[in-house]
């Protein structure tokens, strides 16, 4: 009987993640099942101050997007005040929002500006963004008005 609950569970969360895919828009960096941060948990950048995966079974939707913590304390957090935990551009690399372009955000490439969660696309890309950091967040600031709308694949061409 409990691996019928266990199943039916598992399933009804499936279900939800997808509708919540179906649902979130081009602005947010999400996966095809709405997951974002890839599962990282956005509490804990502000808290423990590195990249922490979050618990699969410890989530909270929000703009269509599934967010995942790494414990209890940390969703409720982020439940209370959603917008002071999520990454700028969507969680959109902000070097390519600079660049006017958006790349997947890599969760392990970070930083906290200004109370403000920032990811970029690789190493080398946040090495590059580092150089000048207010320059490049004035750029993408400016880009993110005319390209939150767009999929990457339209930013392409």
């Amino acid at each position: 009987m409990n691996t019928l609950k266990s199943f039916i569970g598992g399933v009804a969360l499936s279900l939800t993640l997808a509708g919540s895919a179906l649902a979130a828009g081009v602005e947010l960096n999400a996966s095809s099942t709405g997951l974002a941060l890839q599962g990282y948990d956005p509490v804990a950048y502000f808290t423990v101050g590195e990249a922490t995966e979050g618990d699969w079974k410890i989530t909270s939707v929000y703009h269509d997007a599934t967010y995942r913590f790494a414990n209890n304390e940390n969703k409720a957090a982020f439940e209370a005040n959603p917008e002071a935990y999520l990454p700028a551009y969507g969680g959109y690399c902000a070097f390519g929002a600079a660049m006017g372009f958006k790349f997947d955000g890599d969760p392990d490439n970070w930083k906290i500006v200004d109370g403000q969660l920032y990811l970029n696309l690789s190493d080398e890309i946040q090495a590059k963004w580092e150089e000048d950091i207010s320059g490049f967040i004035v750029k993408a600031d400016t880009n993110w008005t005319d390209i939150a709308a767009k999929s990457p694949a339209e930013l392409q061409n």
